[in-house]
């Protein structure tokens, strides 16, 4: 059964006692497929994320004829066992021009982009194409350093749509099997070939991309115009490649660290700002995510930064920001325009209907103490937004989510976590907001 298309979330009124497991990390999930299906044999991802995102990114590589096999794990009901046959920095199947190999990446931003740099080792022609936002999101950097790199990809306004050549140093062919086997031997058994400079201003899954099949295809990657909001990420790359398996063997993907942040935002009661006993299980100690700072900036410092601080989970900080008691700037912003939707003014816009003072200023919010109350929150198919605003349901009484079912993108069983019944979940009440009815824990699956 889907979720209504609006549910209304009830504050919670007693203290909670909990432990929440997390699904996995996507941003590991999706960097390690990659990995996988580059590496030489049988790689076996366990606690790998099973949402929208990371489906599509393991369709892509089946459709590219890759071996993935997929299995539940009964720990966590959003996680997954996937094996993934390697075939050495091989990709198998590829079209023609007039038949390129289609791969739809729907609006995950990882597999767009990571795709899109490792479909240059393969041997044909793929066109990448998407939902309309991933068509507007940025992609030119990228392009530009496979371009640099000697591939041809052919996009008229550097996104996507885009048509992408594999193994061919030329614009105006694509090579023969016999030519495509040639460049993966020489990849595979000579010194860097090929080199190129990727900026890194708008996004880090451009560079991230180029250095998950750097090896693979033996290019030497540089990284301009560095944004140090974006470095944690191409670090946490670096670091997954020096570690993975990449003759085959067993890797284990980490809880999301991002997702994680609103189970902890939750420990704020909303009377008195007392800590209330909820936990995230297994928290992640590696430093592979920025986000697992979040509970070391609760209560919340007068300023935080995107480039310093936090990365997707200052999302979270900024809704509850209101209920802090004294004002709070959130700088450096500037990368949260370019995701799923504009969040920067999709906060501002839905603070203020809460009843929020909110000043935008360049990429800065400041954030003031604010009476709260109850509104309809429009979520721009943005599972972020649907998910910091729950949690400031549970606090200010009167908070309606539209299109609660966004969630599916990195977290379908969500709504499940805050309504399960302590201590696996925070036992708050959700209504379908067209008739008041209380939902059950099974209705709240995100499909």
């Amino acid at each position: 059964m889907p979720l209504p298309p609006l549910i209304e979330i009830i504050p919670l009124t007693a203290p909670v006692r909990a432990e929440i497991t997390m699904p996995g990390s996507k941003s590991i999930t999706n960097r390690a497929l990659v990995l996988a299906a580059l590496a030489d044999g049988e790689t076996i991802l366990r606690g790998a994320l099973w949402s929208e995102d990371t489906q599509v990114m393991v369709e892509c590589l089946q459709e590219l004829g890759f071996m993935v096999n997929v299995a539940p794990e009964p720990d966590e009901i959003c996680n997954r066992t996937i094996t993934i046959y390697g075939l050495g920095g091989k990709v198998p199947r590829g079209g023609t021009a007039e038949q390129p190999l289609e791969l739809f990446v729907g609006n995950a931003g990882t597999a767009a982009r990571f795709l899109a740099a490792m479909v240059c080792l393969g041997g044909g022609v793929y066109r990448l194409h998407g939902v309309p936002r991933m068509h507007e999101r940025p992609q030119a950097a990228l392009f530009a350093a496979l371009r640099q790199l000697g591939y041809r990809v052919d996009s008229p306004n550097n996104k996507l749509p885009a048509l992408i050549f594999g193994c061919s140093s030329r614009g105006d062919e694509v090579p023969s099997e016999k030519e495509s086997q040639s460049l993966l031997t020489s990849s595979a058994t000579h010194e860097p070939r090929r080199a190129c400079t990727v900026s890194v201003a708008e996004s880090s899954q451009f560079a991230s991309a180029l250095l998950l099949c750097a090896k693979a295809g033996r290019w030497s990657v540089e990284i301009s115009g560095a944004n140090e909001d974006e470095l944690p990420y191409v670090e946490m790359t670096r670091q997954l490649g020096a570690v993975f398996p990449e003759h085959g063997g067993r890797f284990q993907i980490e809880p999301d660290a991002s997702s994680g942040s609103y189970f902890w935002a939750a420990t704020s009661s909303p009377i008195g700002h007392r800590q209330w006993p909820i936990s995230v299980a297994h928290w992640p100690c590696t430093g592979w995510q920025i986000d697992a700072e979040f509970p070391k900036r609760l209560p919340l410092p007068a300023t935080l930064s995107r480039q310093t601080d936090l990365a997707d989970s200052i999302m979270t900080a900024i809704v509850i920001a209101p209920l802090a008691g004294y004002p709070v700037k959130f700088t450096d912003l500037g990368r949260l325009r370019v995701q799923e939707c504009e969040r920067v003014v999709a906060l501002r816009t839905e603070l203020t209907k809460c009843g929020a003072k909110v000043i935008e200023s360049g990429d800065t919010l400041e954030v003031f103490p604010s009476a709260l109350h109850g509104a309809e929150i429009e979520t721009y198919n943005d599972h972020r937004m649907a998910m910091c605003f729950a949690i400031l349901g549970l606090k200010v009484p009167g908070i309606k989510i539209k299109n609660p079912a966004c969630v599916k993108k990195t977290f379908p069983n969500f709504f499940q976590k805050l309504a399960a019944p302590p201590p696996h979940g925070l036992g708050a009440e959700i209504r379908d907001a067209t008739d008041g009815r209380r939902l059950r824990v099974e209705e709240l699956f995100a499909e």
